[in-house]
């Protein structure tokens, strides 16, 4: 009798249960492009998806979509802080970050959170192998379309250790990578049961971040259908060029030129000829306007009306004045805005800065489509490999002509009056430095290409500005997260 009543009662009680959920599946649908984890991998469009996810993750307005960039070059000498808002980056430029500042933070989680994106996708792909036949797959899916998109997952990990290794741990240069670097988590976290890891070196990093490009670079598209694709996702020579940029990090010259080498040609026009085909844009200013599709853009991180980086994180709000941005930093007079030997008014490049405000002072105009900013956040150019390659082949060889060629290159498109001719190898290394911080400015470099070589980080030259640090002090880089060091057991400061 009890069995029976019980019985009676479950039944009752699913019919509630039923009647409830009903209810309030019609009161808040589930969006058709949200899944269960366990059907993700069931279509070739799902999965698709997922890949998009990724780039998602990686251009969070706390990471990609402009912040990186920004902290990067307020570290330097180029900018004056102009609205003291803690928000953004004023302890940065201060040189004044401890482990509870926000930006040290949150570019942290970012970017962890990507790499988990990144970690969870090449997990699935492999655990629902089986899955991906006919009829509901194409048959070369198995051999073609699922390398491609390990490639493209493994590319942007690569990218997200690229860019904390610079930020949060010794240079590659201090040791030769044997100081402390990263948690190098390869694998997908769920929950919160494999936060206890130790740190790599930053050695065994950067061997990560290469195993990752080489796979990518095996095993991107050539091409993609689109110019819009070929910016904004990674294919064979995106992995290439991101991999000149690690190696110089690193001070390993030799290999900057030999994977250089594998998408600029011998003499001028410089330009690949395999891949996509990457050449300097007629125009600098044309690279930094709608649609931003030039063959000079080599990865973008795209935004649209419908996606937009987010307040206080698009590059234009903070280097653009009202009405167009905030206008958190303008060009520092001290800097190389100031420089009118190096960086005369007859460069093109000038035309991307003006003065604003009384008194007037001179701002940053690469990024102009404010207020929403719908600039695409650069972070691979042409002209930077060019750079690259220049600067390898100077600091290897002896007033090598290439070299000279490659930096008069990018100085000439701006400015034909300008021709560089150095009386010596040290004036030409001059010269592609100061070549990089005049067409980088505000592109995410400035700081690091101090730190690489273990150089100071200039101050900002001006009374009551924040002055040099030098290569042996603590906040020469960023301090490991609090956060980090609250959930993470084996992590050490």
């Amino acid at each position: 009798m009890n069995m029976i009543i019980f019985k009676r009662y479950f039944a009752a009680l699913m019919i509630v249960i039923g009647v409830g959920s009903c209810q309030t599946d019609l009161l808040d649908p589930v969006p058709e492009t949200q899944f269960s984890d366990l059907v993700v991998f069931d279509t070739p469009s799902r999965i698709e998806q997922q890949v998009n996810g990724i780039y998602t993750g990686v251009k969070a307005g706390q990471f990609m979509a402009g912040r990186f960039f920004v902290y990067v070059d307020i570290r330097g000498d180029n900018f004056l802080n102009e609205t003291t808002n803690g928000v953004t980056g004023l302890e940065t430029w201060r040189h004044s970050v401890t482990n509870t500042t926000n930006e040290v933070n949150n570019l942290w989680s970012a970017a962890y959170r990507a790499i988990n994106r990144a970690n969870l996708f090449l997990e699935g792909l492999d655990a629902n192998a089986s899955k991906f036949v006919v009829p509901t797959f194409p048959a070369d899916f198995n051999t073609v379309t699922v390398p491609a998109y390990r490639a493209e997952a493994r590319f942007l990990r690569a990218l997200c250790y690229y860019s904390l290794v610079q930020l949060y741990c010794r240079p590659y240069a201090d040791g030769t990578g044997a100081r402390p670097g990263l948690p190098l988590r390869l694998t997908g976290n769920t929950s919160s049961a494999n936060n206890d890891l130790a740190r790599s070196t930053v050695a065994e990093v950067y061997n990560q971040i290469l195993l990752d490009l080489d796979f990518a670079e095996q095993n991107l598209p050539l091409t993609y259908s689109t110019p819009l694709l070929r910016v904004t996702r990674a294919h064979r020579n995106t992995a290439i060029a991101l991999k000149t940029r690690v190696y110089l990090a690193m001070g390993q010259y030799a290999n900057v030129i030999s994977e250089a080498n594998k998408i600029v040609s011998a003499v001028a026009p410089f330009s690949a000829s395999t891949g996509v085909s990457h050449a300097l844009n007629a125009t600098f200013n044309g690279v930094f306007a709608d649609p931003y599709t030039t063959v000079e853009s080599i990865f973008s991180m795209p935004f649209t009306v419908n996606n937009l980086p987010g307040g206080q994180n698009g590059l234009g709000s903070y280097y653009n004045p009202g009405p167009f941005g905030i206008g958190d930093y303008s060009l520092n007079p001290n800097g190389i805005y100031g420089d009118l030997v190096n960086w005369p008014n007859t460069d093109a490049r000038r035309s991307m800065t003006s003065l604003a405000g009384t008194p007037a002072k001179p701002y940053l105009r690469k990024f102009p489509r404010g207020p929403e900013h719908l600039d695409y956040a650069p972070v691979i150019r042409y002209s930077e490999i060019l750079l690259n390659l220049a600067e390898a082949i100077a600091r290897t060889s002896n007033l090598d002509s290439r070299a000279i060629a490659l930096v008069n290159a990018v100085r000439r498109r701006s400015d034909t009056s300008v021709t560089i001719s150095p009386a010596t190898n040290d004036q030409l290394i001059a010269a592609i430095m100061t070549e990089r911080n005049i067409e980088l400015l505000g592109e995410g470099f400035r700081s690091h290409d101090f730190m690489r070589l273990l150089q100071t980080i200039p101050g900002k030259s001006g009374a009551g500005q924040p002055g040099p640090v030098i290569p042996s002090a603590e906040l020469y880089v960023w301090p490991i997260p609090i956060t980090e060091l609250n959930a993470n057991r084996l992590m050490t400061p």
